[in-house]
């Protein structure tokens, strides 16, 4: 699942357009980070861009499935980054359009998982028991 420097500087390169974007080794396999926010992942050499509810029936019209993953544990499991179109590659500006509906989607994600976390309770200090110093009679 290694992703090559030839690949993540071919990735790089199509995204820069963007602006500020990273690739971080993870896996075996790479997230692509815009401003710190992962909203790509890169496995075998294939790019996948984050889907939601908003932006994952573009992806299932053109046929593409979700990255899918097998952990020891043998319950297959399938993640919310789904494959790219290979014509995209040939279309930049809808290759663009593409990232920045992923770039929404994982915003979407961020936000929904912030607004889901409990806030933490303040903790109670606890009470301390007055000691009274007793006064010795005469």
């Amino acid at each position: 699942m290694a992703v090559s420097t030839e690949y993540k500087a071919f990735v790089s390169d199509v995204l820069e357009p963007l602006g500020t974007v990273r690739i971080r080794a993870m896996f075996g396999g790479a997230g692509v980070y815009y401003h710190d926010m992962m909203f790509g992942l890169i496995a075998n050499e294939v790019l996948h861009f984050k889907a939601d509810d908003i932006n994952r029936p573009a992806f299932e019209d053109e046929g593409m499935g979700p990255f899918v993953y097998e952990p020891p544990s043998g319950k297959t499991i399938a993640m919310s980054y789904w494959e790219l179109p290979e014509r995209l590659y040939d279309e930049p500006e809808e290759f663009l359009d593409w990232a920045k509906a992923a770039i929404e989607a994982a915003s979407r994600a961020k936000k929904s998982k912030s607004k889901s976390k409990p806030k933490p309770k303040p903790k109670k200090k606890a009470a301390r028991k007055k000691t009274v110093a007793k006064k010795k009679g005469r």
